[in-house]
């Protein structure tokens, strides 16, 4: 039940960033539950492949190319479906992180 209600708050957050950045769309809250397990998927199978083979640049920039990563992969996942759509990389850098600051608050209301 859990996992379903994170799924449910995962889309939510999407459909919250969405509304508040124009470069971000979301045709439907349908659109948002797929957008959300892609995001899921792209941030549970690629981004610690990423951000292992970029240790030396994360260790360089003082973690600042963490950013630049969620970014990328924010992009990617607009890019992969066509009910979500980032319009470039600084929405996607923008995205990315209104997202993960929604998406946290939320979350923290089920603990």
């Amino acid at each position: 039940m859990s996992l379903i209600l994170t799924w449910l708050l995962q889309a939510l957050a999407l459909m919250v960033v969405a509304y508040i950045l124009p470069g971000v769309t979301v045709a439907s809250f349908g659109s948002a539950l797929i957008a959300a397990v892609i995001l899921g998927l792209v941030n549970t199978i690629i981004y610690p492949v990423l951000a292992f083979l970029t240790i030396p640049i994360t260790i360089v920039t003082l973690g600042l190319f963490l950013f630049i990563l969620n970014a990328l992969l924010f992009w990617l996942a607009g890019s992969l479906f066509n009910g979500f759509q980032v319009d470039g990389f600084w929405w996607a850098l923008a995205g990315a992180l209104i997202y993960s600051i929604i998406s946290g608050i939320l979350l923290s209301l089920l603990n």
